[in-house]
C-alpha cells in the first residue's frame, strides 16, 4: 500500500487548520456531508479520545525481531516481513518486503498531525479560558513527543552523544496542513523537541490528565524520565523518576491476585480467561495507551524460549500466560483478558528506570532495594528473596531482565536493548541466538537489523519534504 505522506491528514482536519483564513458559511459549502468541523475545545479534546487512531502505538515487528512473541508458520509464510524479522534473516531485503507493514508509521503520524491541529487550533476555539486551553494543548504536546520517541527509537539509529547530531532522524512535521512542508531532521533534533513539548507542557498539565487517556503531570515526568534514560543521561532520568514517583508510587500486588485466582490459574487444560486487572484502572497508570493493537481480550502468545527469562514463582507471568499445545505447535498462550498498557507509562517502569540510574551510580544497595520493592509485589513468596548485586554490570542485568518482563510488548525493550547495544559496556540480559532449520542464527548488537526501514509507501510518495532509509535493508 502506498499512501502519500499528506493524505495522512483527514479532510475535516484540512478544513479545521484553515480556518483562520476562511468564513464559517465558506466552511459549510465544502464540508463533506456527514462531517463535523470542530470550533469549540471540547471538539479538539475529543479528537484525543480517538483511542483507535491516536492512542495506538504499534510496534510490532520490534517485538518479533525480540522474539517476544510468538508467530506461526502461517503468519511468517503469509508475512516475509515477519518472517524476516522473527528469525534474524540478514540476508532479507526489508525495505522491499515493507510493502504493507506501515501502520507504526502512519498511525503515528496522523496522531501527530491530530496534534499539530489542536496545537494550532485550540487557542482560537469557543467557549473555553485560557486555563482549559492551554491542558488540552499540553496533553497534544506530550502525546506528540511520545510519537515522535516511538518513530525515532524504530526508524533510526539509537541515540548517542557523540553522533546524534549527524544521525539522520524521522520526518518532523509541525503543521496540520495538507502539503505542509517538512524536513527529515538529525537524532538530535528530534529528541530535542520531543523534550521541548513536554517541558512546555508541564506548567499546564493537572497531576492526573482528564482521563487515564490523558496524559498529566506524572506521565510527562515518567516520559521525561524514560527519554533521559534512552540518551544516556542518568542524572535527569532520576530526576524525573523521582518526580514522578512524588505523584504516584503504587503497585499492584501481583502475589495476591495469583493468591485469589490461583484454582483457575493452575487448572490443567483451561484456558478460560481472566479479567486483566493492569487495564485502565490500573493502580500503576501514569497514562494508558494501547500497544499494537486496540482489543479488549488477549495480549499475544510467547514462544516456549521466552518463559526462561521469567524468575520462578512470578506470579504475574503466571497469571498472563499457560503453555498451550495445538497440532504441532506448542507455546504460551495469553489467559487475561482487558485492555492493555503497552504504550503508556505505568510506575513499576520508574521504578526500574530510577534503580538502573543507582546503579549507575555505583548505589548498588540503594539500587538493588528499589529493584526488590518491585520485585516483592510480583514473586511469590515460596519463592522470593531479595536480590543483591556484585557489580554494576550485575546489577543492571538483574533490573534489566525485571524490566523486559513488566515491560513485555511495550517500545521499552527494543529501546534498551538498543541503548545497551551501542554503549557497549553491559551486555544485554538475554542472549540473541537460536537454531532455524537446522543452522544456528544470532542477532548481533550492531546488527543493520536493530533499525526498521521506513515503509516503501512513504518513501515513494514523501508529499511535500524527502524522506532517506535510516537502514540498507
Amino acid at each position: 500500500m502506498k499512501i502519500n505522506i499528506s493524505k495522512i491528514i483527514t479532510v475535516v482536519f484540512l478544513l479545521v487548520a484553515g480556518l483562520s483564513s476562511t468564513s464559517c458559511e465558506d466552511y459549510l459549502n465544502v464540508l463533506p456531508k456527514g462531517k463535523k468541523i470542530p470550533t469549540t475545545l471540547a471538539d479538539y479534546e475529543a479528537l484525543l479520545r480517538d483511542e483507535y487512531s491516536n492512542q495506538t502505538t504499534n510496534i510490532e515487528q520490534a517485538n518479533i525481531l525480540l522474539n517476544d512473541r510468538y508467530v506461526s508458520a502461517y503468519y511468517m509464510s503469509y508475512y516475509p516481513l515477519w518472517k524476516a524479522n522473527f528469525n534474524w534473516d540478514e540476508s532479507a531485503d526489508r525495505i522491499k518486503l515493507n510493502d504493507g507493514d506501515e501502520s507504526t508509521y502512519y498511525n503515528l503520524y496522523r496522531t501527530i498531525n491530530t496534534c499539530n491541529l489542536i496545537v494550532e487550533n485550540a487557542p482560537g476555539s469557543a467557549d473555553a479560558t485560557e486555563a482549559q486551553k492551554n491542558e488540552v494543548m499540553a496533553y497534544s504536546k506530550v502525546i506528540r513527543a511520545i510519537s515522535y520517541y516511538v518513530l525515532v527509537n524504530y526508524y533510526a539509529q539509537p541515540y548517542q552523544q557523540a553522533t546524534a547530531e549527524s544521525e539522520s532522524g524521522v520526518p518532523l512535521i509541525e503543521s496540520a496542513n495538507l502539503g505542509a512542508a517538512y524536513e527529515q531532521v538529525s537524532v538530535k533534533e528530534i529528541y530535542d523537541y520531543i523534550i521541548k513539548n513536554v517541558t512546555e507542557a508541564i506548567p499546564y498539565l493537572p497531576d492526573y490528565g482528564t482521563t487515564i487517556i490523558h496524559p498529566g503531570l506524572g506521565a510527562a515526568y515518567a516520559f521525561l524520565a524514560r527519554v533521559y534514560l534512552t540518551m544516556a543521561d542518568y542524572t535527569n532520568a532520576e530526576k524525573y523518576a523521582d518526580m514522578a514517583l512524588a505523584i504516584n508510587n503504587k503497585l499492584y500486588d501481583w502475589t495476591a491476585f495469583y493468591a485469589t485466582n490461583q484454582v483457575q490459574i493452575e487448572k490443567p487444560n483451561s484456558y478460560t480467561r481472566l479479567v486483566d486487572p493492569a487495564g485502565y484502572n490500573y493502580v500503576e497508570n501514569y497514562y494508558f495507551r494501547h500497544g499494537s493493537s486496540k482489543n479488549s481480550t488477549a495480549e499475544n502468545s510467547i514462544i516456549i524460549e521466552r518463559t526462561s527469562l521469567f524468575e520462578n514463582g512470578d506470579a504475574r507471568f503466571k497469571a498472563r500466560w499457560k503453555r498451550y499445545t495445538v497440532g504441532a505447535d506448542t507455546y504460551y498462550n495469553s489467559t487475561l483478558t482487558s485492555y492493555h498498557n503497552h504504550g503508556g507509562f505505568t510506575t513499576t517502569e520508574v521504578y526500574l528506570i530510577k534503580a538502573e540510574c543507582q546503579a549507575r551510580a555505583n548505589k548498588l544497595p540503594q539500587a538493588m532495594e528499589t529493584l526488590n520493592t518491585v520485585r516483592r509485589t510480583r514473586i511469590l513468596a515460596a519463592n522470593y528473596q531479595d536480590l543483591t548485586a556484585s557489580s554494576i554490570a550485575d546489577a543492571i542485568g538483574k533490573i534489566r531482565r525485571t524490566k523486559d518482563n513488566e515491560l513485555l510488548f511495550s517500545i521499552v525493550p527494543f529501546a534498551d536493548a538498543r541503548r545497551l547495544n551501542v554503549e557497549g559496556t553491559y551486555a544485554n540480559t538475554r542472549t540473541f541466538s537460536k537454531t532455524v532449520e537446522g543452522s544456528t542464527v544470532t542477532l548481533s548488537p550492531t546488527s543493520h537489523m536493530w533499525t526498521m526501514p521506513f515503509p516503501q509507501g512513504a518513501i515513494d510518495n514523501p508529499g511535500n519534504g524527502t524522506i532517506k532509509q535510516n537502514v540498507e535493508k
